[in-house]
């Protein structure tokens, strides 16, 4: 199992949506990333900075496939065009990314 961690912004004016968006969440997205071996994946909010934490375990083998698999699916594409708008990428974010991907500097089971 891998823990990862990323960051990203969010703009003030659309926390309302974003929080809305994601407590009706599609079944259909659940399910892709179920399929691709993501689990236990949570989205916190911190404000006033309105930066967006998110916490995933990967479980499957093939990082690079199962992620590709969820870039794959139409549902996926309808969805990030739902939130994306409402996120502010870090200007410190690596090339290809959106959401920032963190270090894990400790973890205690």
């Amino acid at each position: 199992m891998q823990r990862m961690g990323m960051v990203i912004g969010i703009r003030p004016e659309r926390i309302t949506e974003y929080k809305a968006l994601h407590a009706a969440c599609w079944p259909e997205i659940l399910a892709g990333l179920a399929a691709a071996n993501v689990k236990n994946y949570s989205i916190f909010l911190r404000e006033p900075e309105n930066l967006l934490f998110g916490y995933w375990e990967y479980h499957g083998t093939d990082f690079a496939a199962d992620m590709q698999s969820i870039s794959d699916q139409a549902v996926t594409h309808r969805w990030w065009a739902l939130c994306s708008p409402c996120q502010v990428p870090l200007e410190s974010r690596g090339a290809g990314e959106h959401w920032t991907g963190m270090e894990l500097v400790f973890h205690m089971d």
